[in-house]
């Protein structure tokens, strides 16, 4: 008796494609493996940005999980929503989002809400929105270690520290760098490029404790340095995409043995000429930033070369005497998981190959209740 492949749904007829599909008992595998991969679950921070539903943030929770990272104001509500007790907004906080976090901690009072500030001026203006409402907010300084996006120059840091430290609003209480620039597959390579930048924001912890603070909390990294910073005693690991998997990451790092658990499911809606197919997948429904060939691999028909993609449709050359039929189910690992999962209104659950429910993907929305 043949063995069906993990992917396999058999109950398709019901299925309404192009379809996120996600299979829990992986996700569990996953947060158990993060979980094993470093000295103490109270060095973990996942961020959240990849999943964007309340069902995996329950999954982490239950695991022991206490610490999350998040970038929007509508994904710091899902995780209070959750009754996550330590959520850090990971993004600046300007124009609107100062009220809007401000109401987000009044609202959730179980939850411990800190964010980011890596300027002068925009620390200021949520120090005198933060005093006015007698409020005070803890505060991590962003260093930019390599991204150039956001952050400010380890060489200043301190500076912005000690300005935050005399704020009647805002209590410092640690440092925060990502270092997403940092995808070397070679994984040795890997390490020499975070070691370089990591010693920047060592440099920065000492100043601090020389300057008479207390030893200043780390926050750093994302899945390709986290085996780097899990050996690190003093540092929160922020991982996000292994939570889910992608195909990009299951190719570059492999020494990861996270699992795919996430996929998008379409079907063939077309056979145009004698070697192309038309698939139900187009840009709303599959993370489209990068080149063709690296958008998403089909388990099922891993050979399907790619050649157009458009809003609903994607073109592939499926060569001389295929077998493709129209109706035919291909099961697709997207090779970016993270903005496809936000393409998606809800996903279907998969459990022994059936469909078992849905998860709503809340946190795609800019606005939740707040």
């Amino acid at each position: 008796m043949q063995t069906k492949p993990w992917y396999w749904i058999e109950n398709t007829e019901t299925l309404n494609t192009p379809a996120l599909a996600i299979y829990p008992d992986r996700v569990k595998h996953n947060i158990n493996l993060l979980i094993s991969s470093i000295g103490n679950v109270s060095q973990l921070r996942p961020h959240i940005k990849t999943c964007k539903a309340i069902e995996p943030i329950l999954l982490m929770l239950e695991a022991g999980i206490t610490k999350f990272k998040c970038a929007t104001i509508a994904e710091a509500e899902m995780l209070a929503m959750a009754k996550a007790p330590n959520v850090l907004l990971a993004y600046p906080i300007v124009g609107a989002s100062v009220g809007r976090f401000l109401k987000l901690v009044k609202t959730f009072p179980e939850t411990i809400f800190s964010c980011l500030v890596d300027h002068p001026e925009s620390a200021q203006i949520l120090n005198d929105a933060a005093f006015s409402q007698n409020l005070k907010v803890p505060v991590y300084i962003d260093l930019n270690i390599g991204m150039d996006r956001t952050g400010i120059n380890p060489n200043k840091a301190a500076d912005l520290y000690q300005f935050c430290a005399i704020k009647e609003a805002l209590v410092p209480i640690g440092l925060h760098a990502y270092d997403g620039h940092i995808h070397e597959p070679d994984l040795e390579t890997r390490r020499k490029e975070w070691h370089t930048v990591f010693m920047q924001v060592k440099t920065v912890s000492e100043e601090l404790v020389e300057k008479g603070f207390d030893q200043p909390t780390i926050i750093a990294g994302g899945t390709p340095t986290f085996p780097f910073y899990a050996l690190e005693k003093n540092v929160e690991c922020s991982p996000g995409t292994f939570i889910y998997w992608d195909e990009g990451y299951r190719q570059h790092f492999t020494e990861q043995a996270f699992l795919p658990a996430a996929l998008v499911v379409s079907r063939v809606v077309s056979l145009p000429d004698e070697t192309k197919i038309c698939i139900d997948l187009g840009h709303k429904a599959v993370a489209s930033e990068s080149s063709f060939d690296k958008r998403i691999h089909f388990l099922n028909a891993p050979d399907l070369k790619l050649i157009s993609h458009s809003e609903e449709h994607l073109v592939a050359d499926a060569g001389e005497n295929h077998t493709v039929k129209i109706g035919d189910v291909l099961y697709g690992l997207p090779w970016h998981i993270c903005p496809t999962v936000a393409l998606h209104q809800f996903a279907v659950t998969i459990k022994t190959h059936q469909i078992t429910g849905s998860w709503e993907t809340i946190a795609r929305n800019r606005k939740i209740t707040l």
